[in-house]
């Protein structure tokens, strides 16, 4: 799963990368135009334009994956959901199925402090983490590190004999 997710992360570099190179030539060239458009309307659009134009790259690729996490989080609340959360958001060595809840365990938190607290510590350190490695390699090593956080819990449970459920990363 790792060396899928790096290798995917560095075609997906390679191809924004490549769009932002066409991007700077094809604004280059239509740079007057940009005064005969018309302004866009809306002041809560421009509110939210100038919060997202803030962020840093960083903070911008978290905010997708504090989301993800946000709406697993009230999947979790939905009763007719439980079964399927039980099944395939939780991490457990006698289940099923083994390998989608590895990745996505790793979204899941059932306690709002739990969530909050790692959204907290991922939101402080996206910005310098990303500008090392880039979003595309920082979302590879995020859902790597969830995937063999899961598969060590699957080894420490096998090993105690103890095979109850558990979730995130």
């Amino acid at each position: 799963f790792t060396g899928s997710a790096f290798g995917s992360a560095a075609i997906w570099q390679y191809e924004s990368l490549k769009s932002r190179v066409q991007t700077y030539f094809e604004e280059a060239r239509a740079d007057w135009m940009d005064k005969m458009r018309p302004q866009k309307r809306g002041d809560f659009r421009k509110q939210v334009n100038s919060w997202w134009n803030s962020l840093t790259e960083g903070q911008r690729t978290v905010t997708g994956i504090i989301a993800a996490n946000a709406f697993v989080f009230c999947l979790w609340r939905l009763p007719g959901m439980r079964r399927v959360m039980f099944t395939y958001f939780t991490s457990n060595p006698s289940s099923k199925a083994l390998c989608s809840p590895m990745l996505l365990s790793t979204f899941s938190h059932f306690s709002l402090f739990h969530m909050a607290a790692n959204m907290y510590v991922l939101w402080s350190f996206s910005s310098s983490i990303v500008s090392l490695l880039g979003c595309e390699q920082f979302i590879a090593v995020y859902l790597s590190a969830g995937v063999i956080s899961s598969f060590v819990s699957y080894v420490a449970k096998m090993a105690t004999g103890r095979f109850e459920p558990s979730l995130g990363a």
